[in-house]
């Protein structure tokens, strides 16, 4: 009476853990369709976003353009020795002046207001400038050179992270589907071992065999789930769009 009893409870105990596993499988088969079936653009499309997007390749560009600046100014630096200088001025002036005759000499002293102002032109050769002037382009030149080497690399190692985030998702979008398809035939298999335990047809070691294999690959369908959901957010995160 006692192992009939105990028959009764290990047949109740495994029907509702299926009935929860069968329950779980269709919502997990409703999310696996969510899951899978996304609009991934173009590997062009993700690299063209990604340059665009990233924040060390627009720095880069922007160190670029401080570089091309600085070139500029060093070339045209020595303009700065010469130029035309004036200063104007109005205001009360002491004018001292002497009137020479035959015999005399008059010194005549006034104050005035009056308006005065001067205009010239300057010209300075700073040795040092002269001599470093040469040097100093030839530096801003390779300066200038290795930014935009810098600014390569960068994107050549962009595009290729891009490129590995996109194989990644596609292989975890694939894995994906092979749990869901493996999920989905376990859940076929269960449901008619169900059938065959109600009906006398299998032991219960089997009927729990099979009950744990399914959740198994239960398991592993919602690990391949989540490893692609972290493939598919790392992917936006460096190119900047969302994939739907």
């Amino acid at each position: 009476m006692k192992n009939s009893y105990k028959i009764i409870v290990v047949f109740y105990l495994l029907n509702f853990t299926i009935n929860e596993i069968s329950a779980q499988n269709n919502t997990e088969s409703s999310s696996k369709t969510k899951s899978i079936t996304l609009l991934i653009p173009q590997l062009n499309e993700l690299i063209d976003s990604a340059l665009v997007y990233n924040g060390m390749v627009n720095y880069r560009k922007l160190e670029i353009e401080a570089k091309e600046s600085n070139l500029k100014y060093k070339r045209q630096y020595w303009t700065t020795n010469f130029g035309v200088q004036a200063d104007t001025r109005y205001g009360t002036f002491n004018n001292f002046s002497t009137v020479s005759g035959d015999n005399s000499t008059v010194n005549l002293a006034s104050n005035t207001q009056q308006l005065n102002y001067n205009i010239g032109l300057y010209l300075k050769i700073p040795v040092f400038d002269v001599i470093n002037r040469k040097s100093q382009i030839k530096q801003a030149k390779a300066e200038l050179e290795q930014a935009r080497s810098l600014a390569k690399s960068q994107e050549d190692e962009l595009r290729e992270l891009v490129i590995r985030y996109y194989e990644d998702l596609l292989l975890k979008q694939n894995l994906l589907e092979l749990r869901a398809s493996n999920l989905g035939n376990a859940k076929v298999n269960m449901e008619m071992v169900e059938k065959e335990f109600k009906n006398g047809l299998i032991a219960i070691s089997e009927y729990v065999r099979i009950s744990d294999m399914t959740s198994r690959i239960a398991a592993e369908f919602e690990e391949a789930k989540s490893n692609f959901m972290v493939s598919k957010k790392l992917l936006e995160n460096l190119v900047g769009i969302q994939i739907l």
